[in-house]
């Protein structure tokens, strides 16, 4: 394909929107690849910068988050391709891991681990702030009965999230607590899921065997377009499946499962 036919289905990225440049681009190349374009090539860093009026360390960064996570790959020589070996779909609706546990009948519970101001770049890029915007940390491991099950680490806009530091998170939805003290909880946003190696501190909170894995979850929750969290949650591969429902002529609806022990 030329440049002018990766133009055509390209829509423009928002310079007043809150969300980086970086953070638009990869997610307006993830929908046109959702919807089969860049089959047969990939376009290049000069194109990218082309059609959507952005700096070469944006279009970069962009690609190289979607190489992070599996969809793309780069070959000396070859230049840069869809991986459709990991080749990822929407699936529709969001769930809450507390509804989840909740409904299987079995008591859940939560270990606050952190729950503090912080300073971090990269949880900030992604919530569309300057590096050294303060953000609020809750750090969490969460449990089914006596059976610890993930790791939840949140970050928030601390410019709405400070009521957030004296909420008591050992039983309740961080969800709920956002609509009790500011009005809103995530109505929009996207997820990534993938199966990950755990490290020794996922082994010890989680109780995991050697030959255990785990599933890495990212998700950036929005609210009508404003960014309100980036979550990265390490959930335990041998009690949760994704279940994607469908009928036809609808939307897919992915469902997390517990799996019973």
């Amino acid at each position: 394909m030329s440049t002018d036919e990766f133009a055509q289905g390209a829509r423009p990225l928002d310079r007043d929107s809150v969300l980086p440049l970086w953070s638009q681009l990869e997610h307006e190349l993830r929908r046109r690849m959702e919807s089969g374009e860049f089959a047969l090539r990939f376009p290049t860093d000069r194109e990218l910068m082309e059609i959507y009026g952005v700096s070469r360390h944006t279009a970069r960064h962009s690609v190289s988050q979607l190489g992070a996570g599996g969809i793309l790959r780069r070959a000396r020589g070859v230049g840069t391709s869809v991986d459709h070996r990991t080749f990822e779909r929407s699936l529709g609706s969001l769930y809450s891991l507390f509804q989840v546990v909740e409904e299987s009948g079995v008591p859940q519970h939560s270990k606050v681990r952190t729950l503090e101001r912080v300073v971090d770049a990269e949880a900030a890029a992604h919530l569309g702030l300057e590096p050294d915007a303060p953000l609020v940390l809750i750090d969490r491991v969460r449990f089914a009965g006596d059976e610890p099950l993930a790791i939840d680490r949140i970050w928030l806009p601390a410019e709405i999230a400070d009521p957030l530091l004296d909420a008591d998170f050992t039983h309740t939805s961080l969800y709920n607590e956002l609509e009790r003290t500011i009005g809103k909880r995530p109505n929009e946003g996207w997820e990534r899921i993938h199966p990950a190696i755990p490290t020794a501190d996922h082994r010890s909170c989680l109780e995991l065997d050697d030959d255990e894995a785990v599933f890495r979850i990212e998700r950036l929750g929005t609210f009508s377009g404003e960014p309100l969290e980036w979550r990265v949650t390490t959930i335990r591969g041998n009690r949760f499946t994704f279940v994607a429902d469908w009928n036809a002529g609808q939307a897919s609806e992915l469902r997390l499962k517990m799996v019973s022990g």
